[in-house]
């Protein structure tokens, strides 16, 4: 299968894949098993955000080779400990060359997570908050394909979203950086039609029980 046209590539397996994943086995799993599958565990939902914020500027795949490093480096994004992070903690970060050390992230991911703190207050929990923004079918492409998902970096969604979440002090959080956490939490299934995983995607989808 051409790539170059498609936008799938062929496994060793056999399976057609979004060819976004390379031939990386770490990426390759991260494709198959977690991106796009619906999540409403508030620990990784903050999770997610948090590493699309460091990942701007940079590729997915080095934040995803460096994840098991962000986890350790910030009590596995568990955002009430985050929160109470301070000065001393973020040189410790700054300091530590198994994640992206950069200022300007961390001291946004702990200010994030304050935030998130009250996002809880406010909805229930950080689940029942993002995901009453999901898109209605009629508001997604009736073709999901590699040049409908290039031609949308961003999306009416994720442009209020982002809005939402700058207005309760959120940093970071821009209509790029919150599509793509749409697309890894499940709130959309941006696989290419052709690509194995969309079906199962779409089968995860319907069984998920939304939060209330």
């Amino acid at each position: 299968m051409d790539d170059e046209n498609t936008g799938l590539i062929a496994g060793e397996d056999g399976k057609l894949r979004c060819s976004w994943h390379g031939s990386d086995a770490l990426y390759r799993r991260y494709h198959d098993k977690e991106w796009g599958r619906p999540v409403a565990d508030d620990r990784r939902l903050f999770e997610k955000i948090c590493l699309e914020g460091f990942q701007s500027g940079l590729s997915w795949f080095t934040i995803l080779k460096k994840r098991e490093n962000f986890r350790a480096a910030f009590d596995g994004f568990d955002f009430h400990k985050v929160a109470k992070y301070g000065e001393r903690d973020v040189e410790r970060l700054l300091a530590d060359a198994g994640i992206i050390r950069h200022r300007g992230k961390i001291v946004s991911t702990i200010n994030n997570a304050a935030r998130a703190q009250d996002l809880v207050k406010e909805a229930g929990s950080l689940a029942a908050w993002f995901w009453k923004f999901e898109p209605k079918p009629e508001d997604r492409p009736a073709r999901v394909d590699r040049a409908a998902v290039a031609a949308n970096p961003t999306t009416p969604t994720s442009t209020l979203i982002s809005k939402e979440l700058k207005k309760r002090g959120w940093s970071f959080v821009g209509p790029t950086t919150v599509y793509a956490f749409m697309q890894a939490m499940g709130m959309v299934n941006d696989h290419f039609e052709g690509c194995f995983c969309r079906a199962e995607v779409e089968a995860d989808r319907a069984r998920f029980k939304r939060p209330a």
